[in-house]
């Protein structure tokens, strides 16, 4: 069995398990070698992340499929976890585009991924409903396809943009079920309530809750609504960009350098990446 295969097979069982499992988004290489570091089992890339530490918006078009599958591989590379790629829209309109999308990202050696029902269009943030179905069973139909067992998230992004209707939400997530993908995810969910309404509605299949603000919810609260895998989004890249920037305006807005205080040694940081 090649590697992939076993990071494949190793994500499918985390699924799998009667308990919910955390799998932080790193942006990049050496961020991946931290998380590895303590002790998580798989990971996620962040698109938004990611756009970021290229000095780019969050979607928008902003990142394009080579831009995303070049950091998903170096992610790959960089631990011997399973990694699943934030796939965006699949980076397509159309469901034979994101059949290709999820075969080319399975060939950055990725094990994992998700499709997301999202225009990236403003005035028209999210596509009709019978596309958005064909969308995600030609994702299925593609994931199949591959010799190892892909995991194929579907994504329903109304609550992200301004559509707060949860009864047309889970409609898209079960029918995304019933179309074959193996876990159901709506970021944005604003309450306990809520995620609870989702993992009910989408059983036995397993529901990723992005951990990412607004929900106040510890990984033994979502364990106990039945949540299955818990994502962090853009949070930690957020965490990162947040103590950088207080640290400079610090030194350029008063002169001191208290924030070296509660940097990370230099000995550690650079032990992470001695192999």
């Amino acid at each position: 069995m090649d590697a992939q295969t076993l990071r494949a097979e190793a994500f499918k069982a985390l699924h799998e398990r009667d308990r919910a499992f955390v799998m932080p988004n790193p942006w990049d290489a050496g961020s991946a070698i931290m998380l590895a570091s303590l002790g998580f089992e798989a990971l996620a890339t962040t698109s938004a992340g990611f756009a970021f530490s290229l000095g780019r918006p969050d979607a928008e078009g902003a990142l394009s499929l080579e831009d995303t599958l070049g950091n998903a591989g170096s992610i790959v590379r960089a631990t011997a976890l399973p990694v699943a790629a934030d796939l965006e829209n699949g980076f397509s309109d159309t469901p034979e585009g994101c059949a290709q999308t999820i075969l080319r990202a399975a060939a950055s050696g990725i094990v994992g991924g998700s499709i997301e029902d999202a225009t990236g269009v403003a005035a028209d943030p999210i596509y009709p409903f019978d596309l958005a179905v064909e969308r995600v069973e030609a994702a299925v139909a593609a994931a199949r396809s591959l010799a190892f067992p892909f995991t194929l998230t579907a994504r329903a992004e109304n609550l992200l943009h301004g559509r707060l209707d949860l009864p047309d939400t889970i409609r898209r997530l079960q029918a995304y079920a019933e179309a074959g993908a193996d876990v159901l995810y709506a970021p944005g969910l604003r309450s306990a309530e809520e995620v609870l309404a989702v993992v009910k509605a989408v059983a036995p299949k397993p529901v990723n809750v992005l951990m990412s603000g607004g929900l106040n919810l510890s990984v033994a609260q979502l364990n106990e609504l039945g949540v299955r895998r818990i994502s962090l989004g853009s949070a930690l890249a957020l965490a990162a960009y947040g103590e950088f920037y207080r640290a400079a305006q610090e030194v350029y807005g008063l002169g001191t350098f208290t924030f070296t205080e509660r940097k990370m040694p230099f000995e550690q940081a650079n032990r992470f990446f001695k192999g």
